[in-house]
């Protein structure tokens, strides 16, 4: 039987590991209660990590002029730069990472589908993208597993994580080995899913 890596996951800490959503809960997340026996993760929360308590007011992803910020409402604060600059920093700090789970709609951690407002006071949303700190992650991380919790409901999203994140665990052990023996064991291996 084969010797499987384990994955090194990022994860929105909300999920399981700390009560710091805005509403100052912690989400209970069935799929990473199950996935953490057999993966490294790693639990952040930007928005704290920037300096935002827990409750906090909420914060918005405004685009104006085609240039995205990040701004509280309430106060008139204005994250952008701390949250990029945090996003770089924590980013850059990791040794390898195999995959994400963040947070869908967050203002930071969204994928895809985090709301996108005219301006701070229009509570109407023009369009959806990323959040800040996941735009990043999307920036910096291409090709690795990256889902928010809620396409993981989905069978066939989360079967497709599951196979990448585990794949390109083992593809690192690879690389560390780095002799031509490993990757022709690892393409031999791993050669449906490369013709798939």
């Amino acid at each position: 039987m084969k010797n499987f890596p384990k994955p090194v996951v990022v994860t929105s800490k909300c999920f399981e590991f700390d009560a710091c959503r805005y509403n100052g809960v912690m989400i209970p997340n069935n799929f990473v209660q199950k996935l953490e026996p057999f993966v490294k993760f790693i639990p952040v929360c930007p928005e704290v990590e920037i300096g935002l308590g827990v409750p906090r007011d909420i914060i918005r992803v405004i685009e104006n002029k085609g240039k995205k910020l990040l701004i509280q409402p309430t106060t008139g604060k204005e994250l952008s730069k701390q949250m990029y600059k945090f996003a770089e920093g924590f980013l850059n700090s990791l040794d390898s990472v195999d995959g994400f789970i963040l947070k869908s709609r967050s203002p930071s951690c969204g994928i895809n589908n985090a709301k996108v407002f005219p301006n701070a006071e229009n509570p109407v949303p023009i369009k959806k993208g990323p959040g800040l700190f996941a735009e990043k992650v999307l920036e910096k991380y291409p090709g690795v597993a990256i889902e928010d919790e809620g396409r993981l409901l989905n069978y066939n999203i989360r079967e497709h994580f599951l196979i990448k994140l585990f794949t390109l665990a083992r593809f690192r052990k690879v690389k560390n080995q780095n002799t031509a023996k490993a990757l022709i064991e690892f393409q031999s291996d791993n050669k449906y899913i490369f013709m798939s």
